[in-house]
This record gives C-alpha cells, sequence and structure tokens, in this order.
C-alpha cells in the first residue's frame, strides 16, 4: 500500500481517470448549484445541525425509541459494538433463515465493517445490485465516491470489463450496458434468500428505516427476498418525520442535484401477515468507534449525511480520486472520519497530503461541518503528538523561520528563484 502522495502522483497520470473524475464532479456540482436555489440553503443546513446536535447529545434516548417503535411494528432491532459483531449478527440472522444467497443495496456501512469478504468467506453469495457497486464488485475493487462507487471509470473501460466479465458483445453505450446489467441482476433478485442494504435515515418515532435511492434495485432488494437486514451507523438516527423532510430536501440537492431522488423508500417493520409467511426484517445499528467520537471534541463529524458535496468540490480529490487515499471515506469527509475510526497515529499522512485547507468543503457541507477547521486541528494533534514525518517537521520549521522575518523572507526569494527557474530548464 503506496502513501497518499505516491498513489495521488500515479493517479494524476492517469488521463482515464481524470477524464473520468472531471466529468462526474463538474456534473455534480453544477446539478447542486443549480438546484440549492430553490431553498433558502443556509436556514436548512442550520436547521439540519441543530437537529443532529440533538441526536447526537441524547443518542441512546433515540436508539432505545427506535427499537421500541420498530419492534412493535414486527421488525427486529440490534445492536453492535464492533465491526466483528455487526457481521457476526449477520451472520446469524442469514444462517437462522438458510441463506446462501444474499443480494446488496448500496452501503457504505457494509464497506466500512468488511461485510461481503466475511460473508464470503462463510460460503455465502453475495451480489452487489447498485450499478456502480455491481460495475466496481465485477472489478474486484473498492467504492472510490460515498454516493458513486464507480466514478473512476470511463464507460469504456465499464463496456471491456462487462464484455470480459460477463461474456457479452463490447459496448459503451450507458443504455446498452445498464439493459446488460439488468438482465443479468434479474436471476440474482429471484433466487436471493437474503436481501441486505443499507439505510439513509432511522426515525425514532415510527421506526422507520429511509432508504434514498436512483435505482429501483433498493426496492427489489428489500422487498423480494424473504428476510431483510439493513445496517445503519448509530448517527442515522432522527427524531421525527418532521425531521425527515428536511433531510430529504437537502440530501439530494447536495449529492445529485435532484429535488427529490427517484426512489425514496419508508421501510416500517412487517405485516403479521408476512411474518406468518416467514419474511423477517431485522436492523442492525453500528456503532464501531463511534461512542469515542461523540465524547471528544470532533462529535459534528457524525452530523454527516453522507451527500458527498464535500467530495465533489475538493480540488485534491479532483485529481487523486477516491482509491489514494486508502480509506472506506474519502475526501474530506474521509480524512476527519478515517483519522478518527482507525485512529490519528495510523492514518497522520492524511490531514496533511490530501488537503489544502481551501475551505471548499466546509462552505458545501449540507449540514454545516466544519471540515476543514477539524483537518487543522487534527494537524496540530499530530504535530503536537510527535506523529508527522522528520522531514516535513523540519521542513515546516525552516519555513515557519523564513515567513516569521521580512529581512529572511527578503533574502530567500533570490535562491528560491534559481531553484525554479532550474526546474524549468529541466521540464523542457
Amino acid at each position: 500500500m503506496n502513501s497518499f502522495s505516491d498513489n495521488a502522483i500515479a493517479a494524476a497520470k492517469d488521463e482515464n481517470l481524470q477524464k473520468a473524475l472531471y466529468n462526474a464532479t463538474e456534473r455534480f456540482r453544477q446539478a447542486r448549484a443549480d438546484t440549492l436555489g430553490s431553498i433558502d440553503f443556509e436556514s436548512y443546513r442550520r436547521s439540519a445541525s441543530a437537529v443532529k446536535s440533538d441526536v447526537i447529545a441524547h443518542l441512546s434516548y433515540y436508539l432505545d425509541k427506535f427499537k421500541e417503535n420498530a419492534e412493535k411494528s414486527g421488525a427486529k432491532v440490534h445492536y453492535a459494538q464492533d465491526a466483528e459483531e455487526a457481521r457476526r449478527i449477520a451472520l446469524k440472522i442469514i444462517r437462522e433463515n438458510n441463506g446462501s444467497l444474499v443480494v446488496k443495496g448500496k452501503s457504505m456501512i457494509t464497506e466500512e465493517i468488511g461485510l461481503n469478504e466475511a460473508l464470503e468467506k462463510e460460503g455465502v453469495e453475495v451480489t452487489e445490485t447498485d450499478l456502480g457497486e455491481f460495475i466496481i464488485q465485477l472489478a474486484g475493487e473498492k467504492p472510490s465516491h460515498i454516493i458513486a462507487p464507480a466514478i473512476h471509470k470511463t464507460k469504456e473501460e465499464v463496456g471491456k470489463l462487462f464484455a470480459d466479465k460477463l461474456k457479452t458483445g463490447y459496448t459503451s453505450d450507458p443504455a446498452k450496458l445498464t439493459k446488460i446489467a439488468r438482465e443479468t441482476l434479474r436471476e440474482k433478485f429471484l433466487k436471493a434468500d437474503i436481501g441486505i442494504t443499507g439505510a439513509n435515515f432511522a426515525v425514532a418515532d415510527t421506526g422507520t428505516i429511509v432508504i434514498v435511492t436512483n435505482e429501483g434495485n433498493g426496492r427489489m432488494v428489500t422487498t423480494v427476498p424473504k428476510v431483510h437486514i439493513a445496517f445503519a451507523s448509530v448517527e442515522k438516527i432522527i427524531p421525527s418525520i418532521k425531521d425527515l423532510s428536511l433531510f430529504l430536501r437537502l440530501l439530494p440537492r447536495a449529492a445529485t442535484g435532484q429535488k427529490i431522488s427517484s426512489y425514496v423508500s419508508f421501510l416500517t417493520g412487517i405485516s403479521k401477515e408476512e411474518k406468518e409467511s416467514g419474511r423477517s426484517r431485522h436492523i442492525i445499528f453500528i456503532d464501531n468507534g463511534r461512542d469515542a467520537v461523540i465524547s471528544g471534541r470532533f462529535r459534528e463529524i457524525l452530523h454527516c449525511i453522507r451527500c458527498g458535496a464535500c467530495i465533489n468540490v475538493c480540488p485534491v480529490y479532483g485529481f487523486a480520486g477516491g482509491y489514494s487515499y486508502r480509506a472506506t471515506y474519502p475526501g474530506p469527509i474521509g480524512i476527519v472520519l478515517t483519522s478518527l475510526l482507525e485512529g490519528l497515529p495510523n492514518r497522520a499522512e492524511l490531514p496533511f497530503a490530501a488537503c489544502t485547507l481551501c475551505y471548499a468543503c466546509q462552505e458545501a457541507c449540507s449540514v454545516g461541518i466544519k471540515l476543514a477547521d477539524m483537518i487543522r486541528e487534527l494537524r496540530n494533534e499530530a504535530v503536537n503528538r510527535k506523529l508527522t514525518d522528520k522531514k516535513l517537521s523540519v521542513m515546516m520549521k525552516i519555513y515557519g523561520t523564513l515567513f516569521s522575518s521580512p529581512k529572511l523572507y527578503r533574502l530567500s526569494k533570490v535562491p528560491a528563484g534559481l531553484m525554479i527557474k532550474k526546474g524549468y530548464k529541466k521540464d523542457e
């Protein structure tokens, strides 16, 4: 595994990757700008931030309330302290229902806990059904963006992948590629024992999970198999349906520039008749390090609704792509969340190498998270804990000395100019 810097340099030289990243992020940015004008964005994100602050401050209360209401409606709610426990609960449910084939909707939390690999190791077949996830599963890769997992691939690359893996004729026509994927997945849907999804929101006062998608696969996954398992990190809780209306206005506008996503599914428990026919619904809430985040000064990071707006405006992500971060969550949100969940000593490079502190992410965040401020604080913490690269520390001390003295700064301009001139000649 190379460093972020090495990965980013390689990514910047990849013409296909640069083309794919530019086309996708530019489209998302423009669509977002076009639709945000239809709401009072500043007012909405202040309100959304206030709701999430309340949830984080009273998380146990809202989790208990959700569990009570969901189980009244026939669902079963589970709580996992870490990734291992979450995987164990899921496997137990699958085994109890004699499951062998799982169809999955898009879910970043299942990526975080390594669910697919764990199930496949136990002999359970797992098929991703979101088109982007299906593409990268065929390629043996991981998502490179939290809302557009295959953002790094051009349609020509997808055409070659399908021709190789699915033995179809080559085409780069998006409509034809989608049709190929649909025909391949239809058989999986009909044979699957278990459907697994994430959850965009979990509404405490009704016990409802809400799934927001632009593909019909989400509804197929939650209705065709007899058993549905929804995974959600604990911060996905919101208090009420009234609060949900606020987030459903923000999320699609910030994520894809839509006023409303194509499919918004409300799933509340399961009926008596369905239960009698052997159907069931399970919701697994996962902490996986979030309790420690809540007790610290970076708790606001858990306000995130995974819209991806910060990633789309980030100039570093725009060149480096998602894989350079070597993490489940890339971009500005990934820098902070990865550093907190995996421990800053393990990821001290990220706050420095993957951010210019341009503050574009902070301005774009749909719930007002102070992302750039947090990244700067993580840098300070890394320096104070002596976690930074020694060469970088020496360079920054020299830089600080030069720029704190007008005289030294003026003197440094002469050798700096000669170095730049030498560099230009070398490039020529």
